[in-house]
């Protein structure tokens, strides 16, 4: 099955860390959000899309991505990176993909380290996150997929 996982790391390369991971035990093909704007999804049978959580969700160029390139009838799946866990982290991204008809097969969250706002000023949370075990979980989540 060809998979596309489409994503948006750039802070501390957190949801990177997890896909450089992935990418060593599958083959799949990574695509840089920011360096590649325009690109045809078509020819991939699923399509993933990963980043740190920004305001509660997905960064706003990634949900835009998804709205102009997910092509009709896909199945999908997220990855995601946060500085504490809460639901609703994949509400945006998964109603955008819903309108293309895709398949949501699931979605895998953990911590990393944020430094967001008050949480530069002690260093930050979820320091030392993505950790071993994260990365081993993340390649379980996309082998049961």
């Amino acid at each position: 099955m060809k998979t596309a996982i489409v994503y948006y790391s750039k802070h501390h390369g957190n949801t990177k860390k997890l896909l450089d991971a992935l990418a060593q035990e599958n083959d799949l093909t990574l695509l840089d959000v920011t360096d590649h704007p325009v690109v045809d999804l078509s020819e991939y049978d699923r399509i993933g899309y990963a980043s740190g959580i920004y305001y509660s969700k997905f960064p706003k160029l990634l949900l835009q991505f998804a709205e102009d390139r997910m092509p009709q009838d896909k199945q999908t799946f997220f990855i995601y990176t946060c500085g504490s866990k809460k639901k609703g982290y994949t509400d945006a991204i998964a109603e955008v993909v819903r309108k293309h008809n895709a398949e949501i097969l699931g979605s895998f969250g953990c911590c990393g380290w944020d430094t967001f706002g008050p949480f530069k000023l002690i260093g930050g949370i979820a320091k030392g996150h993505p950790d071993e075990n994260d990365l081993k979980n993340v390649c379980a989540f996309y082998k049961g997929l």
